[in-house]
C-alpha cells in the first residue's frame, strides 16, 4: 500500500452539474498559452504558492479540451513503476498494471504531476523522452515503447515558495517545459472568486481577503506558508454553512497554517480586528 501512496486510481472527469467547465477566474494568458501549447504538443510546468489555483487552472483546462485527468501528488518514496506500472499477482496469473503515466500516454489525456520536486530526482528522468519532442514512454518490464497520442499531454508543478534548495527541478528537465507563473489574485479578482466559491455575499469575502492580504505580511514572522485563496474558501464555506466568522476563520486558518502558539495568536489578534 505505501507504494502507491498518493495515487488516484484512473482517469477523472471532470465538470459541473450543468456540463459547464469547472469556476476559473483567469488573471493573466494563462488559458491561451496553457491552449497553445496543448495544440503545440508542448509540456507545461505551474509553479506558484499554495492554494494559488494551479490545480484548479489543469482541472479546468481539461474541460475546455475535453480531456481526462491522471493525478499524481508527489512524494519522496515515489518511484518509477509508481508512475509507469507493475507486475502484480492476481489469483494464479502475474499481471501488468499501467501506472497513471502509462495510462495517460495509451488512453490521452493530461498526466498532471503535482509538486514534481517531492519525487526522487531518479524518478522524474522517466518523464524526459515524454517531455521532448520524441513524446515516448519507454516501458521496460514490457519492453514496449509507446507514442504518445496527440490528445497526451504532460503537466507538473510546484511551489518554489518553500521548496528546499536541494529540491528544485534539475536544468534538464526544466528546460523541457513551457512555464506559466501563478501567484495569488489581484485583491478584487480574489474577492470574486471567495465569494463565488465559497457562497458568501461580496462584503464578507472582501473582509476574508484583507485577512489573507494582512496574513501575508507575517511571511518575515516565521510563518512558512501564507494562506491561499483555497484556505480563504473554506473560510467561506464554513461561514456560509452556518459558522460564527471567528470560529471559522480558526478552524479553516489558525490552526491550519501553524502550531507556533505566538504566531497563532498574532493571526487571531487579525481575525478579532476584522470580525
Amino acid at each position: 500500500m505505501e507504494a502507491t501512496k498518493g495515487l488516484r486510481e484512473g482517469p477523472v472527469g471532470y465538470g459541473t452539474s450543468d456540463g459547464t467547465a469547472p469556476f476559473y477566474l483567469p488573471v493573466g494568458p494563462e488559458v491561451e498559452v496553457f491552449e497553445a501549447a496543448f495544440r503545440s504538443r508542448m509540456p507545461v510546468l505551474l509553479k506558484g504558492p499554495t492554494g494559488c489555483g494551479k490545480t484548479r487552472f489543469v482541472v479546468h483546462m481539461a474541460h475546455r479540451l475535453g480531456l481526462a485527468v491522471h493525478t499524481v501528488s508527489c512524494h519522496d518514496d515515489l518511484t518509477a513503476s509508481d508512475l509507469v506500472g507493475r507486475f502484480l499477482i492476481k489469483g494464479r496469473e502475474t499481471v501488468w498494471v499501467d501506472g497513471p503515466l502509462t495510462r495517460a500516454v495509451r488512453e490521452g489525456g493530461i498526466c498532471y504531476l503535482d509538486e514534481i520536486v517531492e519525487a526522487r530526482k531518479d524518478t522524474t528522468v522517466v518523464i524526459h523522452p515524454l517531455a521532448d519532442d520524441r513524446r515516448i514512454l519507454a516501458v521496460e518490464k514490457t519492453g514496449e515503447e509507446l507514442k504518445a497520442p496527440e490528445s497526451f499531454m504532460l503537466v507538473v508543478s510546484y511551489n518554489p515558495g518553500y521548496q528546499h534548495i536541494l529540491k528544485d527541478l534539475k536544468p534538464s528537465t526544466r528546460q523541457r517545459f513551457v512555464t506559466i507563473e501563478f501567484d495569488y489574485p489581484p485583491e478584487e479578482m480574489e474577492a470574486e472568486i471567495v465569494e463565488r466559491e465559497g457562497g458568501v455575499d461580496r462584503d464578507l469575502a472582501r473582509r476574508l481577503v484583507g485577512l489573507g492580504r494582512k496574513i501575508r505580511g507575517l511571511a518575515d514572522s516565521g510563518l512558512d506558508t501564507p494562506p491561499g485563496t483555497r484556505l480563504l474558501v473554506h473560510a467561506a464555506g464554513l461561514i456560509g454553512g452556518g459558522l460564527p466568522p471567528r470560529t471559522a476563520c480558526t478552524v479553516a486558518i489558525v490552526n491550519t497554517l501553524t502550531d507556533d502558539r505566538d504566531l497563532q495568536k498574532a493571526v487571531t489578534d487579525m481575525v478579532e480586528a476584522i470580525f
